[in-house]
């Protein structure tokens, strides 16, 4: 089998939460592109529906609602996957929020907002998919972290964003521990300052915070939502079959410096 055949993911399954825009649109395009049926797994069934008409081609691409804090709804969503696409071979762990405030003036109910879904989140999509891949002894998981569960970047004040990110991380290495002897494979990404919607949202309130965050990015820009599109393939393939357990910065340079 050549480098290039071991990307491939012909006739295997894919979910991708978080997928109707941004970075989780970009993941589930590059799994569709190289074989995979796809769900867009969204809280907005509008939008998922939309982005899965846009990205629908050569392999199945579906619209799936879901509210990855709610466990009826994550085991809702593997039923509804299960019967439409078949058994999944790859979860990419996406949605996520942020809410930002100094810690003293940050609500309870914020913290665990943003607890729920990037942290609870990610937990409960990987128990119940997990659970089926290791009853076929087979499976990927991909979390999305982020270089704030490495470093706290200014000048936002994020900690409880920061601290549910770390927590993917460490998530992940339990699980890829877990389940390394049971044919279920677990890894992360970390990125950094990625150009999303969301972001470009935020720098419309704040815009002198991009100032600041390419001073202390190495590269001196933003990230572009499809520089993720190959990192997922590798995670989400064949190609690393010998790695569980890592969590892969890609920040343009910002936790180096």
């Amino acid at each position: 089998m050549s480098a290039l055949e071991r990307f491939s993911l012909d006739g295997e399954v894919a979910i991708v939460t978080g997928a109707a825009q941004g970075l989780g649109k970009q993941m589930a395009a590059a799994l569709a592109e190289m074989g995979a049926d796809v769900a867009i797994a969204d809280v907005n069934a509008e939008k998922a529906e939309r982005t899965a008409a846009e990205l629908d081609g050569e392999t199945d691409v579906i619209g799936v609602p879901v509210d990855v804090t709610d466990e009826a709804s994550v085991e809702t969503m593997v039923e509804a996957v299960t019967d439409r696409l078949g058994p999944i071979d790859v979860l990419v762990n996406n949605a996520g929020i942020v809410e930002n405030s100094p810690a003293e003036e940050t609500s309870f109910d914020s913290w665990r907002r943003v607890v729920a879904v990037n942290l609870d989140g990610v937990f409960l999509c990987a128990k119940h998919v997990g659970r089926q891949m290791l009853d076929r002894e087979e499976g990927r998981i991909v979390n999305i972290s982020s270089m704030s569960g490495f470093d706290a970047n200014v000048p936002q004040k994020q900690a409880s964003y920061n601290s549910t990110k770390a927590g993917v991380s460490m998530l992940t290495e339990s699980l890829a521990v877990e389940w390394a002897d049971r044919g279920v494979r677990v890894n992360a990404i970390a990125p950094g300052y990625m150009r999303t919607e969301l972001v470009d949202e935020t720098l419309e309130e704040s815009p002198e915070m991009e100032d600041t965050w390419l001073e202390n990015t190495p590269m001196g820009r933003l990230g572009r939502p499809e520089e993720l599109r190959e990192l997922v393939l590798y995670l989400a393939s064949d190609a690393s079959s010998y790695m569980t357990g890592s969590t892969v910065l890609i920040d343009g340079g910002y936790t180096s410096r």
